[in-house]
């Protein structure tokens, strides 16, 4: 113990200096709310949907909202209720059994509705839809999320990035605000 107490004190400190804060950093989640509250007046709220997926996307989507990615400092919040909801965040291929709650939770949603689709299953069918299938459709599937609601952004991946996910959502904010200019 005494040696190695001895070599702490010979050796000293070895760290580098800690960076600088990058003020560039701090403008962007100032714009990104900013965006937010000219589209919609208060905080972005998300419903998510799980259609039936394996739990992969939910994982990443429980990791945005950790204090490393920090998406309630965006002023992105997630709600319980479809009524109080912008944005339905929906994962999995569509079984069968959650066909009508899903189109129950879209109509539940006021105006404008978003819905983003999360992950391959969600997008394309994934695992589901080999190449001679018809989408991830079966007795037990619907398929991908656009075969049961209307799909505004896409996030591909098995299961996405919590990045990728936050730049899905905040492209359908954009997505939103484009069509209210026009």
């Amino acid at each position: 113990m005494y040696r190695i107490i001895k070599q702490i004190i010979k050796t000293g400190i070895k760290t580098e200096a800690s960076p600088q804060p990058d003020e560039a950093m701090r403008v962007i989640p100032q714009r990104l709310q900013q965006q937010i509250l000219e589209v919609f007046g208060r905080a972005l709220t998300i419903r998510h949907v799980d259609a039936g997926s394996c739990n992969g996307c939910e994982l990443e989507i429980h990791a945005i909202n950790n204090a490393y990615y920090n998406i309630n400092g965006l002023g992105i919040k997630f709600v319980a209720s479809p009524r109080h909801a912008d944005l339905l965040l929906v994962t999995g291929p569509v079984s069968r059994h959650m066909e009508v709650a899903l189109k129950r939770t879209y109509d539940a949603m006021p105006e404008p509705k978003l819905v983003v689709a999360v992950g391959d299953c969600g997008c394309n069918g994934g695992i589901f839809s080999p190449e001679n299938s018809l989408g991830g459709e079966s007795y037990a599937s619907c398929g991908k999320i656009a075969n049961v609601i209307p799909v505004d952004v896409a996030i591909p991946g098995c299961p996405p990035t919590p990045v990728a996910l936050m730049q899905g959502i905040l492209a359908a904010t954009s997505v939103c605000k484009k069509s209210e200019e026009t």
